[in-house]
């Protein structure tokens, strides 16, 4: 159970770390609006972590002959759905200037994310 709890945090941080090279990488596209930084970044990579958990597979499995015909690139755009989505919830702490932005921003994440994930398993 221990184990459990603590991937779960390090892959947290690691999407928080993500969102934070990602606004540092766009700094006009992806910008973080708040007094506290660090405590939107966390909860912008909480919302992002559930919406990937449950909303992403719904969205994959619909899109899936779209995903099909693309070769599976356009999973790139659900990425960018859902990080688009999950600024959109947490009401303006982090901000993408459009559709370019959340794709970017949900590249980074991703790459990250992957990367993360093989150092942590």
């Amino acid at each position: 159970m221990i184990g459990v709890v603590r991937r779960f945090v390090l892959r947290l941080l690691a999407t928080a770390l993500a969102v934070v090279v990602a606004t540092q990488l766009f700094p006009s596209l992806i910008v973080i609006r708040s007094d506290s930084p660090l405590a939107t970044v966390l909860v912008f990579a909480l919302i992002l972590g559930l919406l990937n958990a449950f909303l992403r597979p719904i969205l994959l499995l619909l899109t899936l002959p779209l995903n099909l015909l693309t070769l599976g690139l356009f999973t790139l755009v659900v990425n960018a759905i859902v990080f688009w989505l999950a600024t959109v919830i947490q009401g303006g702490g982090v901000q993408v200037a459009d559709f370019g932005a959340a794709f970017l921003g949900a590249l980074v994440v991703s790459v990250v994310s992957f990367v993360a994930s093989r150092v942590i398993t």
